[in-house]
């Protein structure tokens, strides 16, 4: 048995018992335990990290620990740039997009009305959940920390605001989204992108109002729903204006 002091930096506290918090905490390993082994026994999620330091040296999270190690843990950095050390992922994903669990609804469907790539269905289990982000390259976001330790998963975020807005404006901040918001451009329903559509093409879809109030329209191809500016979309573009902070 060997044992190694940790110390977890900023939020990552969050998800340490108490008495673990904001100090230096030795603790005993297995003979061959890796660091991401003992970051996850100690309750972290390893999709949090950003960087790992061991007696002073960055490392990937396959190292093995040896007895008095010393361990400094980091979560993502939003105010200086680490480039030159090496962070514990080879790759930044190409693209930023997302897979949601069943429990943030309400978040999936802001992220999809400011233009961010979001699958959600209610009935996803984890094992859906770990194989859509394998095979697509997805961010998990999810309030179970236990699914951002399944090894497959590479990047995650661990919500903790309980309101949508509130979790919306957290991984906007966390991921610095808000230049990239392109909202409207997604349906809501399914996911999909959305593109003009002639009027004269979709007539007679549309309700006796709508076709005298409204000129400009959107359509989806995959669920075919036809989208226009009334008032359900000023509510919508009133709550973005809300969400997405101002220059």
């Amino acid at each position: 048995m060997v044992s190694a002091s940790f110390r977890f930096y900023e939020e990552l506290n969050d998800f340490l018992a108490p008495a673990r918090r904001y100090r230096d905490i030795t603790v005993p390993c297995a003979r061959a335990a890796t660091v991401k082994h003992m970051i996850e026994a100690l309750g972290v999620p390893h999709t949090e990290v950003e960087l790992v330091l061991v007696n002073g040296e960055s490392v990937g999270f396959d190292r093995q620990l040896r007895d008095g190690d010393r361990v400094s843990v980091y979560p993502r950095f939003e105010t200086f740039d680490v480039t030159p050390l090496l962070r514990v992922r080879e790759h930044p994903l190409r693209t930023t997009r997302f897979v949601a669990d069943a429990h943030l609804g309400g978040l999936a469907r802001l992220l999809r009305m400011t233009g961010f790539d979001t699958l959600y269905d209610n009935n996803f289990a984890d094992e859906d959940i770990e194989a859509i982000a394998a095979h697509d390259g997805r961010i998990v976001l999810t309030r179970d920390r236990e699914l951002l330790k399944r090894r497959t998963i590479t990047h995650g975020c661990y919500v903790h605001a309980l309101k949508p807005e509130l979790q919306f404006a957290e991984i906007l901040a966390r991921l610095d989204l808000a230049r990239s918001a392109r909202p409207f451009t997604l349906c809501l329903a399914c996911n999909a992108p959305l593109h003009a559509v002639d009027k004269a093409s979709i007539e007679h879809l549309l309700p006796e109002g709508v076709r005298e109030r409204h000129t400009r329209f959107s359509t989806c191809d995959v669920c075919r729903r036809v989208f226009w500016e009334g008032s359900h979309w000023v509510k919508m573009r009133a709550l973005i204006g809300r969400l997405l902070p101002r220059d």
